[in-house]
């Protein structure tokens, strides 16, 4: 028999009846599969184990993709000669430009090699001077070298061309001569100037840091950066609590607000916090502020007990669940329902099972940094193909959940030179400390993911890309994008590694909805995280009608032209038209007269789950 993740749940049937948790959260209960597959395998759970253990201690990462993804590039180059001259030829240039360069014959004063534009590792001055500009070059040289190497080649598999370009990458980088202090020159500076300070102060840190891995501790937030006082700190109530989320009611500001609320559906990846910064930069405190009644969901951090919730769970009794909530509260209103990241995807689903269900409670759907087609879901997908989902499985099979660190191992992984190699050689050879930061410390306060959830995601979504193939099914019946009729604001970034914006953009390929697109500058977090004032904000907006013809998004960014400021001013005026007036200020909060009383104060007790 299969074995279950974890033992008997105890979670009453109805998740989304409100509950006050007095303990830690139940579960849902599910019967355990029984597979001919698992009867003909009696000792298959023996395999899993050892898969998981194999897992934890590689950080979930298959040596079995990327040993095939080697085999398959060095096949393929060694039967290719033309391409094998190739590299000759580009071995011979890189090794002139740098003689040339070096010898000043050519008269040259730029170099030839630069760094990639996320790689901070070469900023210091020092860099441009001999011998240490050697070193830099010569690195650079061949990092150029087997970017080419790495190409797409006739015959091989693309994803095993990116995958082995993506090796040859991380070996570059550990080899790097700014990890080394007698190769870097900042690291030099530093130690002359502070009397070795540095390296003790670097040793310091790095038996700190060594101890919070090997403990599974987390520091303090930093004075300034407390979770209720400082971030996460709009004026609200929380009121409504199932096991999955807490719906928390934000307090209005403006005597006149919209008719129609807002619903804000964070990823459940992270702390639903993001949206709710520091004052200065909160997308709620914004929202509540140009006269909006604002409703987000702060979802639960899973345990072990919560392994088999899964992606219908968290549409049923989440957003679900938050929308009849909503409904109650402020009743005869349609909602703005806005869904950031997963939850976006999550929302996207929904609203396309509304949709084939008749279900017109939705005034406008926003989705922020969401994908619904993960064709071209950027260099994540270097992670997922069937071995590797299989070995997370398996990991997640034997913990009950998917651990952040391990999350953002991949995360830092696809940017090493910068979330590794730059930030080592900063604390541990620099012996500096990080300038904290509220998105830093969001990004610090890790979250968790259902074991069912996790993989239902993976493989139903990434790995068979359903959802746009219109092979994805909502209680036994398929759903389908361009049944949603609901006005879309679509908001992507332009420099995002989890969601590419022209993966984002063919949102407007799936739908037939009116559609308006926004293009951010910044990345995942800071292109939404994008407030007003910021001088270095921009973004490009389009608007699609219903049924319009499609443009390609090398086509539109041709044709679009680029604003100066924030997109949050074009986003809430774009509210404001899909909404039917306004009302007097909602002062009180919760509907108690339905059984919703506001039950504590913002932001709640989810948020602190650790």
């Amino acid at each position: 028999m299969t074995k279950s993740p974890r033992g008997p749940s105890s979670m009453p049937k109805d998740l989304s009846a409100p509950v006050v948790p007095t303990g830690p959260v139940a579960p849902v209960t599910r019967a355990s599969d029984q597979s001919d597959f698992a009867m003909e395998h009696p000792h298959q759970n023996l395999d899993r184990a050892a898969r998981a253990a194999r897992a934890r201690m590689s950080a979930g990462i298959s040596a079995h993709s990327f040993i095939e993804a080697w085999t398959d590039w060095a096949q393929h180059m060694s039967q290719a000669p033309g391409r094998q001259l190739e590299l000759i030829e580009r071995a011979q240039r890189n090794a002139l430009a740098l003689m040339s360069h070096f010898s000043g014959t050519q008269g040259e004063e730029t170099p030839p090699f630069a760094p990639k534009p996320f790689d901070h590792r070469f900023r210091h001055p020092g860099w441009q001077k001999p011998p240490f500009s050697i070193w830099q070059q010569s690195f650079l040289a061949a990092q150029d070298w087997w970017d080419f190497a790495t190409d797409r080649l006739r015959g091989l598999r693309p994803e095993d061309a990116d995958r082995t370009r993506f090796m040859a990458r991380q070996m570059l980088d550990v080899m790097s001569p700014s990890n080394f202090p007698a190769l870097n020159p900042e690291i030099l500076e530093a130690t002359v100037q502070s009397q070795g300070r540095n390296l003790a102060e670097g040793a310091v840190n790095f038996v700190h840091d060594a101890i919070k891995t090997l403990t599974q501790s987390r520091d303090p937030a930093p004075e300034g950066y407390r979770v209720g006082e400082d971030l996460a700190c709009t004026p609200g109530r929380v009121v409504f609590r199932n096991a999955l989320f807490e719906l928390i009611q934000y307090v209005p500001r403006t005597a006149e607000v919209q008719a129609e609320p807002i619903l804000i559906i964070p990823a459940w990846i992270m702390k639903y916090y993001i949206l709710d910064l520091s004052p200065r930069n909160s997308m709620v405190n914004y929202l509540v502020g140009q006269g909006f009644t604002v409703f987000a969901i702060s979802w639960c951090n899973p345990t072990a007990e919560q392994a088999e919730l899964s992606l219908e769970d968290y549409r049923k009794e989440g957003v679900m669940a938050a929308l009849a909530a909503v409904n109650t509260i402020v009743p005869d209103r349609k909602v703005h329902a806005v869904g950031y990241c997963l939850g976006g995807t999550i929302l996207a689903i929904a609203a396309a099972t509304m949709a084939r269900d008749r279900d017109d409670r939705l005034a406008s759907i926003t989705l922020m940094a969401a994908q619904v087609d993960f064709a071209e879901a950027g260099e994540l997908l270097l992670f997922v193909d069937e071995s590797q989902v299989a070995f997370l499985e398996d990991m997640m099979w034997d913990q009950g959940y998917l651990d952040r660190p391990q999350m953002a191992g991949t995360f830092s992984a696809i940017r090493s030179e910068d979330l590794i190699w730059s930030r080592a050689v900063q604390r541990y050879w620099l012996g500096r400390q990080e300038v904290h930061t509220d998105m830093g410390v969001w990004l610090a306060d890790t979250t968790r993911m259902p074991a069912r959830m996790h993989s239902e995601y993976l493989r139903g979504l990434f790995l068979e890309n359903r959802l746009s193939a219109g092979r994805f099914a909502v209680e036994g019946r398929v759903i389908a994008l361009k049944d949603i009729s609901t006005p879309m604001f679509v908001v992507a970034t332009e420099t995002d590694h989890i969601a590419p914006w022209r993966s984002v953009y063919k949102t407007q390929l799936f739908t037939d909805c009116d559609v308006t697109f926004v293009l951010s500058s910044g990345g995942h977090n800071s292109g939404i995280v994008n407030e007003p004032g910021n001088p270095r904000s921009r973004y490009r907006v389009s608007h699609r009608p219903e049924a319009a013809f499609y443009v390609g998004p090398d086509d539109w960014l041709e044709a679009s032209a680029e604003r100066s400021g924030s997109w949050w001013p074009e986003w809430a005026g774009w509210l404001s038209g899909q909404s039917s007036g306004v009302v007097t200020g909602r002062a009180k909060l919760g509907a108690p007269q339905f059984g919703l009383p506001a039950l504590e104060t913002a932001p709640g007790s989810y948020v602190f789950q650790t």
